[in-house]
């Protein structure tokens, strides 16, 4: 299972938070760079992979419009896709470790 760790400093706003959404998912040429264009890609992942959030990033995504309409996007894709999971574990279970 491919694992992501979210950085939430990079969703704030949206150029930057589709660029770094493209280099995570490898999505095709064509992504549009908007919020209807993830849900799309989104849906497409065929591949079993994990989203993981810590609660602090998860407090910081709160706190930026951008990036929690990305995570409510996140969110439903992982409902609808069931080679996507979410998961929020503690920061030091997770830093340290290698997210491909």
């Amino acid at each position: 299972m491919r694992k992501i760790l979210i950085e939430a400093k990079r969703l704030y706003d949206r150029h930057s938070a589709h660029e770094y959404l493209n280099e995570l998912f490898r999505f095709p040429d064509y992504y549009g760079r908007n919020l209807d264009a993830l849900a799309d890609s989104l849906s497409e992942v065929e591949e079993d992979t994990e989203l993981i959030f810590t609660p602090e990033t998860v407090g910081d995504i709160c706190d930026h419009e951008y990036a929690f309409r990305i995570l409510m996007v996140l969110g439903r894709a992982a409902d609808e896709n069931p080679h996507l999971r979410i998961s929020f574990q503690p920061r030091e279970n997770v830093i340290g470790r290698m997210y491909l």
